[in-house]
């Protein structure tokens, strides 16, 4: 009788246990809680299921879709994807014929037209066009321009915006928008004017990884050896104090038009804001960084064909924080326990360089939903025999292309490095080479905010005098460049502890916290003095 008391004691026990680390494990990797809409939006999620046992299990241990688990490999052979598996989606979803362009083995590059998108005139966009001053991109910010190490075993490569929005279809809930004209990077602000939220849905079954999906075109071109040595000996490799104690006294880690730091360099100095910073008014403009580019060899070593998005923001006081934005068409979450999460179709990652005066002080990474900051002497550099100044090495990781400042195993959020990110000195990629670059007046935006109906034209945003006819509309799409998270319902996804294997696509440039006082992407900014230092703190 007493042994089987504590048989049935143990089993209860067993089974207490393990329904509180269900419940747990996603509090733990989920510290907030949901919201009332959130919570409306799971349950709908839930329900999609049209399997009760697969609802219950989800519902109340968490385990959801899993007789849907498999190995989610990188890539498929080919890169080209199952024509049926193509064909299959195109009839669940309703998709023409026409809105489709099949792509059977011919370069993704060579038949899209969508090219013309950088070299339109801009018709919508040419509000005041005549009168605008354009700018040109102060050389200090080429001068100190990242280096980015892509992994060398990478499969999805940076990619061309236009290319990606080729290949989507904007959807609001479960029904196509309507358009009059396909959309391309010039008219996607236009979609802010419909209710609700806009997702840009990809055409092909992205697990038949489609060509443009993977975006190999984007690799760079090798990057020769003798160009310098990544860890260059100079006076801003060096350590440093932190920087509440820089050596000129000045102040720059917050700062704003409307806070200036409070001990700034003498404006007459000869690097001063306003020489720095040239305007060009009228004069003969260079071409825009013109389409896909049909040379397989380009001249310049560490070039790709997919143009990095510089955007310039003037914080005033002489500060000047430059953007370096990469896009991929896909992000290939990392795995745990052999299973896949957090995939998702687009992909932006970025990079901050805060200036005074010309003067590099710290350098942001992005990592997931946050990520860290070092000061300018903490990062590694490579040097340049052109007699420019050393170059901030930086490394993306492989399928998700998190940011960061050095090369090896990046563990986070999970314990015993169950998830990692994992970078190496890869394709060594110049985004100063190819790029498109503008200025954006935060505080004109938010004037337009209040003046301008939903889908109209701005003028926050204005191209650098490099590439003057560069389209400004994308900029502003406030929906998603990717699918919508998939429903329970649908063969390629689960969710386990809360983790999807397949999530929402990303909000563009303009939601990443531009007019950032602080370094940092978060109002939360602690700035690192070194790699060690960035090793030990983590982004969430």
């Amino acid at each position: 009788m007493a042994y089987g008391l504590r048989r049935v004691s143990l089993a209860v026990a067993l089974l207490a246990g393990t329904i509180f680390t269900f419940w747990f494990v996603p509090q733990y990797l989920r510290p907030v809680n949901p919201d009332q809409d959130e919570r409306k939006r799971d349950k709908k999620w839930i329900n999609s299921s049209p399997h009760w046992v697969d609802r219950q299990t989800c519902r109340w241990f968490g385990l959801c879709g899993i007789t849907h688990i498999k190995w989610d490999a990188p890539a498929r052979s080919g890169f080209g994807g199952d024509p049926m598996m193509v064909e299959l989606k195109k009839l669940a979803l309703g998709w023409s014929e026409e809105r489709t362009i099949e792509k059977t083995g011919i370069s993704d590059w060579e038949v899209a037209p969508v090219h013309q998108d950088l070299k339109r005139s801009r018709k919508s966009e040419k509000r005041g066009a005549k009168a605008r001053i354009l700018e040109d991109v102060p050389e200090y910010v080429l001068d100190n321009a990242p280096l980015v190490h892509l992994y060398s075993g990478e499969n999805f490569w940076p990619s061309h915006i236009a290319e990606h929005v080729s290949h989507l279809t904007p959807f609001e809930g479960e029904s196509t928008v309507n358009t009059t004209k396909p959309v391309d990077l010039s008219n996607l602000g236009q979609l802010n004017g419909i209710d609700g939220i806009v997702f840009l849905t990809s055409e092909e079954d992205v697990e038949s990884r489609p060509g443009w999906l993977h975006s190999r075109d984007g690799v760079p071109t090798p990057f020769p050896d003798d160009e310098g040595d990544d860890d260059a000996d100079d006076e801003d490799n060096a350590p440093g104090s932190p920087p509440q104690k820089e050596r000129d006294g000045s102040t720059w880690w917050d700062a704003d038009k409307k806070h200036p730091p409070q001990r700034i360099a003498l404006p007459k100095t000869p690097s001063s804001h306003r020489s720095l910073r040239r305007r060009s008014f009228g004069q003969k403009q260079r071409p825009i960084v013109a389409s896909f580019p049909k040379d397989d060899k380009p001249n310049a070593s560490g070039y790709s064909k997919a143009p990095a998005i510089l955007i310039l923001v003037d914080k005033g006081a002489g500060i000047i924080d430059a953007f370096w934005f990469f896009f991929y068409s896909y992000n290939l979450g990392q795995t745990v326990l052999n299973i896949r999460f957090g995939n998702h179709v687009g992909d932006w990652e970025h990079c901050m360089v805060r200036f005074q005066h010309g003067i590099p002080r710290a350098m942001f990474l992005s990592e997931h939903a946050g990520g860290k900051a070092y000061t300018w002497h903490a990062m590694e550099k490579r040097s340049q025999k052109n007699g420019k100044p050393p170059r901030p090495v930086i490394y993306s990781a492989v399928g998700s292309h998190a940011m960061y400042a050095n090369e090896g195993l990046h563990p986070y959020v999970l314990p015993f490095k169950m998830l990692k990110d994992v970078t190496d000195k890869g394709p060594l990629w110049d985004p100063a080479l190819n790029n498109l670059a503008y200025w954006y007046d935060y505080e004109m935006d938010h004037e337009e905010e209040k003046t301008l109906m939903k889908g109209e034209d701005r003028e926050s945003l204005t191209p650098a005098n490099s590439n003057p006819d560069a389209p400004t509309s994308w900029f502003h799409f406030q929906g998603f460049w990717g699918d919508d998270v998939y429903p329970l319902s649908d063969k390629r996804q689960w969710r386990l502890f809360g983790e999807y294997h397949y999530i929402t696509g990303p909000l563009g440039p303009k939601w990443k916290y531009l007019e950032r006082s602080k370094v940092c992407q978060t109002e939360k900014c602690t700035i690192v003095d070194s790699i060690e230092a960035g090793k030990k703190s983590a982004w969430y």
